[in-house]
């Protein structure tokens, strides 16, 4: 089991952007538009806690509405699938970069994404939940 206060001083807001910046939104458009201008949305990663019951970190794939532009519940809900094999969003390293941040702690054990969660009209929400494998 972790230390949820140690849990919470090591995935703050700088950590969180090192480890998913906004060049990988800007990236991600690009791969799928040819132009970065052309995405709806700017991913960011936030961490929502740990459950002791589970042994599982809990993180949000943000989808935050750009300016001018509409956050369509029917372009989001597919986004869990896409987001777990695209090579840009990379979840497999971006789960290992994770797991580096935890010190050998812990291990990650497996990942899975989560079904799209609508926050608000700008804001929808991708669940990332980690399984953790202490020592």
């Amino acid at each position: 089991m972790m230390d949820t206060a140690k849990l919470e001083a090591i995935f703050t807001e700088d950590t969180l952007t090192e480890l998913f910046g906004p060049e990988r939104t800007n990236d991600f458009f690009e791969a799928l538009f040819g132009d970065a201008e052309e995405g709806a949305y700017d991913i960011r990663l936030s961490y929502v806690g740990y459950d002791p019951g589970t042994n599982t970190l809990r993180f949000y794939l943000d989808l935050h509405e750009r300016p001018g532009c509409c956050l369509a519940c029917n372009l989001t809900y597919g986004l869990p699938e896409v987001f777990s094999r695209h090579p840009i969003i990379n979840i497999k390293g971006l789960v290992e970069e994770i797991e580096k941040k935890l010190a050998g702690e812990a291990r990650c054990e497996s990942w899975k994404l989560g079904t799209t969660v609508q926050q608000s009209r700008s804001l929808h929400s991708i669940p990332l939940e980690i399984k953790l494998q202490t020592a």
